[in-house]
Formats: structure tokens, sequence, C-alpha cells
């Protein structure tokens, strides 16, 4: 079992990685500080899975091209791929210069087209794999002060349902996570506590618990959010 997490140093991705290891899974993580991706390396070391690290800018193409055609890496048995990485930049879409979304867009849906495209492509042929989309509350309903953002990640929801449909007869199964406020990096410095929130590790229970289900079945979207935020 091998598989592959974008954005793992941080949050939602390294709570996937950390139960994706100690469930026997061998990994393959990218990141864009290579600190920080050895840290959770070393970290993940006394599971005994072998780790493979890449560092990249998922928001520059030819960084997310130069892992997919790394010949360092193996990535044909590959059944299970997160696309993790993302970034919110909060503020007024009418008021933001044009680099504001177009990072975000490069971030939260070209970087997941292109790695699903390639990995799509292999489960294809094999018939076998999940492809897991980190997306948001934001993809079903505009946030406030979040207006690029979550044009985005509607547009990442939007892919996920063309993969799935696109992939279902190839007996390869597709899921969204609309996750709600979650407790990562992206809320330091907050006076909220912490039960308010979401955990990353609410999310990977649930990511292990669906790679668990039976054949047949597909789970399409989860919806996950705080209980009284």
């Amino acid at each position: 079992m091998k598989a592959v997490i974008t954005g793992a140093t941080k949050g939602i991705g390294r709570a996937i990685s950390l139960k994706l290891a100690q469930k026997g899974y061998d990994l393959i993580l990218v990141a864009r500080g290579e600190g920080d991706l050895k840290a959770l390396k070393d970290e993940l070391t006394p599971y005994g899975n072998t780790v493979l690290t890449h560092g990249a800018d998922f928001s520059v193409k030819e960084e997310i091209y130069a892992f997919l055609n790394s010949t360092a890496i193996d990535f044909n048995d590959v059944t299970v791929l997160v696309n993790n990485v993302g970034i919110f930049l909060p503020g007024s879409m009418l008021d933001e210069d044009d680099e504001t979304f177009e990072k975000q867009q490069h971030l939260n849906t070209n970087a997941c087209y292109y790695t699903s495209k390639f990995f799509g492509k292999k489960m294809r042929v094999v018939k076998q794999g999940h492809i897991f989309n980190i997306c948001s509350v934001a993809s079903k309903a505009p946030v406030k002060n979040g207006g690029s953002y979550s044009v985005t990640k509607a547009a990442m929801l939007s892919l996920n349902h063309v993969l799935r449909q696109e992939l279902a007869p190839h007996n390869v199964k597709v899921t969204a996570f609309l996750p709600g406020s979650t407790r990562t990096s992206s809320w330091e410095g907050t006076t909220i506590p912490d039960e308010k929130f979401v955990q990353p590790e609410d999310i990977a229970e649930t990511l292990f618990t669906i790679l668990n289900l039976s054949k047949g079945v597909n789970v399409d979207e989860v919806l996950i959010t705080p209980l009284d935020f």
C-alpha cells in the first residue's frame, strides 16, 4: 500500500500522513519546506514504512511536473492520492490584487488538476485506487471575506465530481472532504478554544475509515464541521 500526500507537513496533511504510516502505508510526501519534510520523515521512521519526500512549490506548474516526472520515485503502485495542498488568502474579491486570486487558483485548483490527471490515468489502467480531495465548506457556499478562496474551492469540488464520473467505471474511487473551521496553522494566534474546531485527526480518522469500506461503495462527499463554532 502506497499513498501520495501533498501539503503533507502541516495540519490535515500531517495528520493523514501519521495515520496512514501507523496503518502500514508506504508514503510519498510532498511539501514546500525541506526542513519540515525531514522532520516529519524522522517522526515516521519508527513505524518502519518506506517514506519518500519531495520538496516542491505546488503553485508553480513546472515544480509539480518535476515531482510527477521524477525518476527517483516509483509511482506505479500508488493506490491513494490525497490532494491536500492549498492556501487561504482572506479579503474582498473586488478590492484584492489579481495575484491573490491567481495564487489561490494555482494551489487550490490547478495543482489538484495536474496531480489527479497523472495518478488517475495510472489508477485507471490497474483498475484500483482512491483519490481524496481536501476541499472546504466554501466549495458549497462562499465564506465571508474569502471570495476568491471560495471560487477556487468550488472549482476543486467540481473537478472532484468530474474525476469521480470518469474514474468510477474503472473501479477507482474519488471522495471530497468539505471541512469547516479546522485547527490548523491558519488559525495561529486565535483565542478560540481548540474544542471549537474540527481537529485534523478527525479528518484523518474519517479518511482511513473510508479506505476500509467495501469495494462497491464510494463516499462522494464528507461534510465535517464544528459542533458549535
